[in-house]
């Protein structure tokens, strides 16, 4: 269902609820937020298929922007906040957005932003905070009808991952039907897999410029829930959420899971965590030590699943499937699953191999046929592959044991080392780098730079610090090194191919 029909049927339910302060809004005020929005948008002369950016912190008002232009048939791009001005320049300028809205811990890097002269034609709205020469979301919206606009469509999100260039690329779908009320295909996954409807209580702890966080949130709307907004994640915070609003659904990322393992077990146990009834993962893969004490500690509540933005396969494993299959990611549940060697041949079961997924969903990387058409099996277009590399057992449970790409997963953040190596190669004493994904017990893994020198060049700790800032101001800090080791020479073969596993291996412990 659509929120609005929510907003028929049971108005005074709560929607959004803040974490921090208990503010509530309920489904008639977002079906009233979410249409004078659309109309705000019809004004200003956005039409169906048109694109807007968010770069905006978690608040009320980002679900209420995304609702605005899902039902007026907008494609809506959610920017991190955590990207330097250059960044979301690129992503803003690449997707072709037509208006940019704004929120408050971007505020300086707007002003950056907005003091190219290539941006300057790109209209801006501030949420949340008054920034020169804008207006703001609330001030222009709330003179406009609460009522639906007359030619409703309804939209999508267009979400950013990075290309084989290091360059982010926009994930296009096929449009939705033109009907708003129209059954979004993920209702039924989170009806049927995890029990999420009216009566539940929902959180995602984590930016809504990532895919899951956001589309789970708008999921649960669509089915009627409350969804419970953090600003951030704390692991304490977490706990007392649960407790006080009785949170009956919550989707982490295994870095969360760790934290709050990490907390005292007296500290745990203070809290009132009778209220859930399943704990989602994904994100990253999920060590085996921390999935299991999870479970220990929250019992048989504990799913998780397997996919990517671009929505053309998953896999889902229960708690107690996972505890016969330790460290798998679970059957498919959309797509079938083919698992091929380097020459695009089908491999049998227990054999490694390229996962790719047969599905009829459509799906293209905004102006990157190469990616495009890496992305999918040479001799099957829909064959379909996020990268990864593992097997399946005879029952058809997937073990992930690498990433194609060797793309870092920090926190539940996917960082693609391209962009850290190229701004490296910049610096005037670096002959060749590498950037790689080390262990770290905290975030799954960190990023490091193995730095080849220019000859003659001092090694040492002083030039560490110096390339870290180089890449620090030049990028956002998430995807900079947070250590630099030296070589004399990088593993390269004469063609001039990074042998980076060779490179990883030396870190990781043997799996």
């Amino acid at each position: 269902m659509h929120p609005s029909q929510w907003a028929a049927l049971h108005p005074h339910a709560a929607a959004i609820v803040r974490q921090e302060t208990g503010d509530t809004r309920d489904y008639a005020a977002l079906e009233a937020a979410s249409n004078r929005g659309a109309h705000l948008l019809r004004k200003l002369g956005l039409a169906r298929g048109d694109r807007i950016a968010i770069w905006c912190d978690n608040r009320p008002e980002y679900f209420e922007i995304c609702w605005a232009a899902e039902r007026c048939g907008i494609v809506f791009v959610p920017v991190s906040t955590r990207l330097t001005a250059r960044e979301a320049e690129y992503i803003i300028r690449n997707c072709g957005a037509r208006l940019l809205i704004a929120g408050p811990t971007v505020a300086e890097a707007l002003h950056l932003l907005k003091s190219d002269p290539a941006m300057a034609a790109t209209p801006v709205l501030a949420v949340g905070f008054a920034a020169p020469g804008a207006a703001r979301w609330e001030d222009a919206a709330a003179a406009l009808p609460p009522t639906p606009i007359a030619d409703q469509s309804a939209g999508r999100p267009m979400l950013y991952s990075s290309g084989s260039t290091g360059s982010p690329k926009g994930i296009v779908h096929a449009d939705r039907p033109n009907d708003i009320t129209a059954e979004h295909h993920y209702e039924p996954w989170l009806r049927t897999d995890f029990g999420l409807d009216e009566h539940a209580i929902f959180t995602s702890p984590a930016p809504l410029y990532h895919a899951a966080p956001l589309v789970f949130g708008m999921t649960a709307h669509r089915l009627g829930a409350t969804v419970v907004l953090f600003a951030r994640f704390g692991a304490e915070e977490f706990l007392r959420a649960v407790q006080r609003y009785r949170i009956t659904h919550a989707q982490l990322v295994p870095t969360m899971m760790s934290r709050l393992l990490r907390l005292p077990e007296e500290l745990r146990r203070r809290y009132d965590l009778s209220s859930l009834r399943a704990v989602i993962h994904s994100g990253a893969p999920c060590p085996i030590s921390v999935k299991s004490a999870f479970i220990g500690w929250l019992g048989l509540i504990v799913f998780e699943y397997y996919g990517g933005s671009e929505g053309f396969g998953r896999t889902c494993i229960s708690a107690a499937e996972w505890l016969e299959h330790p460290g798998s990611v679970g059957r498919a549940r959309h797509g079938i699953i083919h698992v091929c060697d380097d020459d695009g041949s089908e491999v049998s079961a227990g054999q490694t191999g390229v996962v790719y997924f047969e599905s009829a969903v459509q799906v293209a990387y905004h102006e990157d046929p190469a990616k495009t058409a890496a992305a999918s099996h040479p001799d099957h277009a829909n064959w379909r592959t996020f990268g990864d590399v593992g097997h399946v057992d005879a029952e058809g449970y997937l073990m992930l044991t690498d990433r194609q790409a060797f793309m870092i997963v920090s926190g539940g953040v996917n960082i693609y080392p391209q962009e850290a190596e190229n701004v490296l190669l910049g610096h005037p004493f670096v002959h060749d780098v590498a950037v790689i994904g080390v262990p770290d017990a905290d975030m799954g893994e960190q990023v490091k730079a193995v730095v080849q020198p220019i000859a003659g060049t001092a090694a040492g700790p002083e030039l560490a610090n110096q390339l870290i800032g180089w890449c620090r101001e030049r990028l956002a800090h998430y995807k900079c090194p947070r250590s630099v080791d030296f070589v004399s020479e990088l593993p390269r073969h004469e063609n001039g191919k990074l042998y980076k596993r060779q490179l990883r291996e030396a870190y990781w412990p043997r799996r």
